[in-house]
């Protein structure tokens, strides 16, 4: 039962998703924020499984806000993994998705989006599995990256296997299709994904697909 917390800054909005979790089968919502800085507190108060995050808020942004989350929970490994971020939006696709996704996010949806499609959508982030197509997400980065790219740490840390393996993560490729690729075991596969995802500092797969565009990993390994 993923438990969620909710950021949004329009009561209607939030109270109403709260309304939908709390009605819905195997969601429970820990807390509502009405701003960036109730946000963070309330999820370091909460340590919600899924955030749903609005992206365009007064004060901290929602990018702001889901870098300070994570950040505050990397900090604290004791307590567990992170939250999961699941971004919301009034736009499908545009620079703050790019940024959201780039602080960690690990997908986003319009906020028009029906309600079962949301729970799914929950659901699919709190499992670390990616929300939208490989493609999706590729048009985004390439439509955005030259323009909004800033330094992000190299990735000499990884060795010449991870790299490999990160650049398949960053075409989009599940654990099992990497394995099939590279001929190795589905697990050999998942504990590399986990070293980069480590060594980088990455809290979602989509962040991962983001930085191997970025670095130009993802022409050269699909």
């Amino acid at each position: 039962m993923p438990s969620v917390l909710v950021v949004d800054d329009q009561f209607l909005i939030r109270t109403g998703l709260t309304a939908l979790l709390r009605a819905a089968p195997g969601f429970e919502p820990v807390g509502e924020a009405a701003d960036g800085e109730e946000a963070v507190r309330l999820a370091a108060e909460t340590r919600p499984d899924v955030v749903l995050m609005d992206i365009r808020m007064p004060g901290a942004d929602g990018i702001a806000t889901t870098e300070r989350i994570l950040a505050d929970a990397a900090a604290d490994p004791a307590a567990g993994p992170g939250p999961r971020v699941l971004v919301l939006t009034t736009f499908g696709t545009d620079e703050y998705v790019y940024r959201a996704l780039r602080a960690g996010a690990g997908g986003f949806l319009v906020k028009d989006t029906p309600p079962e499609r949301l729970l799914a959508a929950i659901e699919t982030v709190h499992a670390g599995e990616m929300l939208f197509s490989p493609g999706a997400l590729t048009g985004l980065i390439e439509s955005c990256a030259p323009v909004l790219r800033t330094p992000w740490a190299g990735l000499d840390v990884l060795t010449p296997r991870e790299r490999e393996v990160f650049g398949l993560v960053g075409a989009g490729l599940s654990n099992a299709d990497i394995a099939r690729r590279l001929v190795l075991s589905p697990a050999t596969v998942k504990t590399h994904v986990h070293h980069c995802m480590s060594k980088l500092a990455l809290s979602s797969r989509a962040q991962a697909v983001v930085l191997a565009h970025e670095h130009g990993l993802v022409a050269r390994s699909a």
